[in-house]
C-alpha cells in the first residue's frame, strides 16, 4: 500500500519500505513506504497551498462532501474493520464499534462547525469606542500535523481530523509505524468523497525521524500529538524553534480508588474493563487502589468473574473480546515491567503468562506508593496492579503519587467523600462510580494536568483548538449608520 500524497498513491522516493505485521500470528499483511524528508516537505508544502482552495469551499459545501464520506464509511465498514483486526490484534466486534465511532466523529463534527458562531461586543462602555463595531470570525489554523497511535488509530484518527477538516484546515497525518493501515484507507476515502486532494497528506515512515520531520517545517501551524511523553517532549523542543503550537494527550497511571462501601458488583465491573484492547489505553484504570477490608473480595471477584471468563481465539470471531498487544515487542515489555514489580516486592496472584504478542490478564498484590508502578511506569497492557488502604487521605496520596494526571475513578456511595476525591487528584477527569477509561466525545479529554499533555480533545471544545479568532473593526460605523 502506498502513502497518500496530493491525492495520489506514491512510493517513497527512494523506494524504501516498511513492514506491517500482523500481531496475532505474524504474518506480513502489507509494505507501506518510508517516507523521505523531501517526500514529507513536498507534502506539506502541497498541503498549504490546498488549504487556500479547501478553506475557500464554503461551509455548506465542506458538510455536502463530509457526508458524502459518511456514506463511504457506511459502504466500506467491513472492510475497514477486518483491516483494523488484521493490524492492530484487536477483536473485531471492538474494531465495528472504533468504525463507527469515525462515523459519529465526522457527523458531529459537521454540526459542530455549522454552529460555532463569532462574538458582537457591547457598544458604549469603553470611552473613545462609542461607535465601533467590534465582532470577532473563527478562521482555520491552516495545515495541521495529526500524528496517531497505535492503540485505536481510527478512532483517535477521526478526533484530530473531522473538526479539523470541516473547519478549512489542511491535515497532514503520520499514521502508527506498526499499524498504518487502516487511517491510510480513510484517509483516501476522504479524497474519493471530493475533499480537496492536497488538503489530505498521508505520511507513512519511523516517527523519530519523519516526526520531527514534520515538526521542524515551519508551514505546520500545529501539531496534534497522541502518544508517550518522551515522544511529546522531542516535539516540543522541535517545534518551539518555529514557534508551532502543538496539542498532546501522552497518556497516563490512572488510579482506580475502590471504598470500603462500594458497590462491589460495580467495582468489578468497571475494573475489569481494562481487558478492553488488551489493556492498551491511555485512558483506564492501572492502578487499583482498595481498601483494605474489601480487598480479598475484590482480588477474588475480578479474577473469577472478569478475568477468567474473557474470550480469546480467532480474532474474527464476533464473540471474542480478548486479543493480543500490537506487538511481541510490546507483550515482552509489559513481561519485563510485571517481573520488575514483582523483584520490587509485589506478589503475581493470576496470570503473568506470555505467548509471542499475548499476553494473559494478570493481577499483583501487595503493591505500594514506593513502586515505579505506582508513579511513572505506565504499564500499556492487561495488568491489574492492587494497592491497599486504610483511610481515604491515604489513598489519595497514593493516587496522587503519579507524574500522570489524566484520568481517574472512585466507587464510593459517600457522596462526601466522592467529592473529596474529585477535589483532591489532579487529573482532568474524575470518574465517580467509573473508571478514568470514560470516554463520551462531547466531554473535554486529555492531559491539562500533569504530565499527561495539554489538549482536551473533544467535540464541546476541539475548535478552540483547530481555529483561530480574528477581531474585525468597524470604525465609527454606528456613527455614519445614525448619520443615515
Amino acid at each position: 500500500m502506498k502513502m497518500l500524497i496530493s491525492g495520489k498513491w506514491t512510493d517513497s522516493s527512494d523506494k524504501a519500505t516498511l513492514d506491517v505485521t500482523n500481531p496475532y500470528n505474524g504474518t506480513l499483511l502489507e509494505c507501506v513506504p518510508s517516507a523521505t524528508k523531501e517526500d514529507v516537505d513536498r507534502a506539506i508544502a502541497d498541503a498549504a497551498e490546498a488549504q487556500k482552495v479547501w478553506n475557500r469551499v464554503i461551509i455548506r459545501e465542506r458538510a455536502i462532501i463530509l457526508r458524502r464520506y459518511l456514506g463511504l464509511l457506511k459502504k466500506n465498514r467491513e472492510d475497514l474493520a477486518k483491516t483494523l483486526t488484521l493490524e492492530t490484534g484487536k477483536p473485531i466486534f471492538d474494531s465495528y464499534g472504533e468504525i463507527d465511532s469515525v462515523y459519529m466523529t465526522f457527523e458531529s463534527s459537521i454540526e459542530v462547525v455549522k454552529h460555532q458562531y463569532g462574538k458582537t461586543m457591547p457598544m458604549g462602555i469603553e470611552a473613545g469606542y462609542d461607535d465601533d463595531l467590534q465582532v470577532t470570525v473563527h478562521e482555520p489554523l491552516g495545515v495541521i500535523a495529526c500524528i496517531v497511535p497505535f492503540n485505536f488509530p481510527a478512532a483517535l484518527w477521526a478526533f484530530k481530523a473531522g473538526p479539523a477538516l470541516m473547519s478549512g484546515n489542511a491535515i497532514v497525518v503520520k499514521p502508527a509505524t506498526s499499524n498504518p493501515l487502516t487511517v491510510m484507507k480513510l484517509m483516501g476515502l476522504l479524497v474519493e468523497a471530493g475533499v480537496t486532494p492536497g488538503a489530505v497528506q498521508c505520511i507513512t515512515g519511523r516517527g523519530s525521524s519523519v516526526g520531527n520531520w514534520i515538526t521542524d517545517n515551519p508551514s505546520i501551524a500545529m501539531v496534534n500529538l497522541t502518544g508517550g511523553v518522551a515522544a511529546g517532549k522531542e516535539i516540543a523542543r522541535h517545534a518551539a524553534e518555529n514557534l508551532t503550537t502543538y496539542k498532546f494527550e501522552l497518556g497516563g497511571n490512572d488510579p482506580l480508588i475502590i471504598c470500603a462501601d462500594c458497590d462491589m458488583d460495580l467495582a468489578v465491573n468497571e475494573a475489569g474493563d481494562k481487558t478492553r484492547n488488551a489493556g492498551q489505553c491511555c485512558s483506564g484504570a492501572k492502578r487499583f487502589i482498595v481498601h483494605e477490608s474489601v480487598k480479598e473480595e475484590f482480588v477474588t471477584r475480578l479474577i473469577e468473574e472478569r478475568l477468567k471468563t474473557v474470550k480469546e481465539g480467532d480474532l474474527m470471531d464476533i464473540e471474542t473480546d480478548f486479543g493480543v498487544l500490537i506487538s511481541e515487542k510490546a507483550a515482552m515489555e509489559v513481561e519485563r515491567q510485571v517481573q520488575y514489580t514483582i523483584d520490587q516486592g509485589a506478589k503475581l496472584v493470576y496470570g503473568g503468562v506470555r505467548k509471542g504478542a499475548y499476553y494473559m490478564p494478570t493481577v499483583l498484590d501487595n503493591c505500594t506508593k514506593e513502586m515505579d508502578i505506582c508513579n511513572d511506569m505506565e504499564i500499556f497492557g492487561p495488568l491489574f496492579p492492587i494497592f491497599t488502604f486504610q483511610t481515604l487521605d491515604e489513598a489519595i496520596e497514593i493516587a496522587e503519587a503519579s507524574d500522570y494526571g489524566l484520568s481517574a475513578g472512585v466507587i464510593t456511595e459517600n457522596l462526601k467523600d466522592a467529592m473529596k476525591v474529585a477535589a483532591s487528584l489532579r487529573t482532568g477527569m474524575v470518574a465517580v462510580n467509573g473508571s478514568g477509561g470514560f470516554r463520551a466525545q462531547e466531554l473535554p479529554f486529555g492531559g491539562g494536568k500533569k504530565m499527561s499533555g495539554n489538549s482536551r480533545e473533544c467535540l464541546s471544545s476541539v475548535l478552540e483548538e483547530v481555529t483561530q479568532e480574528k477581531s474585525i473593526i468597524f470604525r465609527y460605523a454606528m456613527k455614519k449608520y445614525n448619520e443615515a
